[in-house]
């Protein structure tokens, strides 16, 4: 690659694009909500929330000195994030806390970003991090959905159109901030009826002598937060 075509990708990079059409933007909303709220979509698009839960346990596993040790996607749209440090501490706590956070504050500053116009740094980052995330992916079906999700990124990215890339950049973003409201609410549901006593939540609880409810009422008030905050961003073109 000569220096010529480095400075026009780093430009196009830190560049910022034209704002799509309101219509866009709300075509975007409502094919988000078709994915998130029907039940048998949802079981396949959770795929996708899933690989923004583990990474977020693995990003900040990471970030607060833990070694991350693999990540494992299933088919039922559970996961697990396996990490080594000390099993108690403000360390522990972060990682566990960020998996119902992830989602949500993922499609924040991903609104953040397009409403700057940031559309190529936005579907790049998330590129980066899908690829980053695929280092650690243990088992064969993680992999096969980081690929085919990552794969879909770079396509994007590289052979679409600006309107197209948009389009699909808001697309993500709304179904971060959507998606990102359900999980929680499904945990309380199983958490109503006995299950899930191995939650995110009920680890914190352990960690933190602070009850579960309290948990699962901070991971509604980010989704929700984030999803108020995020939408008037990416509905103010």
């Amino acid at each position: 690659m000569d220096s010529s075509t480095a400075t026009s990708l780093w430009d196009e990079l830190i560049g910022t694009q034209p704002d799509p059409d309101v219509w866009v933007v709300i075509a975007t909303l409502v094919a988000a909500l078709a994915v998130v709220a029907p039940p048998g979509l949802w079981r396949v698009s959770r795929n996708a929330i899933t690989i923004a839960h583990e990474g977020g346990h693995g990003l900040v596993a990471l970030l607060t000195g833990r070694q991350l040790t693999g990540i494992r996607l299933h088919s039922d749209t559970s996961g697990l994030t396996v990490s080594r440090g000390k099993p108690h501490g403000i360390g522990m706590i972060l990682t566990a806390a960020a998996g119902y956070t992830a989602p949500p504050l993922l499609g924040l500053g991903g609104a953040a970003l397009l409403a700057a116009g940031r559309i190529t740094l936005l579907l790049w980052l998330a590129t980066a991090l899908l690829i980053a995330m695929l280092v650690m992916i243990r088992n064969a079906y993680g992999a096969l959905t980081v690929i085919l999700t990552g794969g879909t990124f770079v396509v994007v990215s590289w052979l679409a159109g600006p309107q197209v890339q948009a389009a699909f950049a808001y697309a993500v973003v709304w179904f971060l901030l959507l998606g990102g409201v359900r999980p929680a609410f499904e945990l309380q549901a199983k958490r109503r009826r006995g299950g899930a006593g191995d939650s995110d939540a009920d680890q914190l609880s352990r960690l933190t002598h602070v009850p579960a409810g309290m948990w699962l009422f901070l991971f509604h008030a980010v989704s929700l937060c984030s999803l108020i905050g995020g939408g008037r961003w990416l509905l103010e073109v």
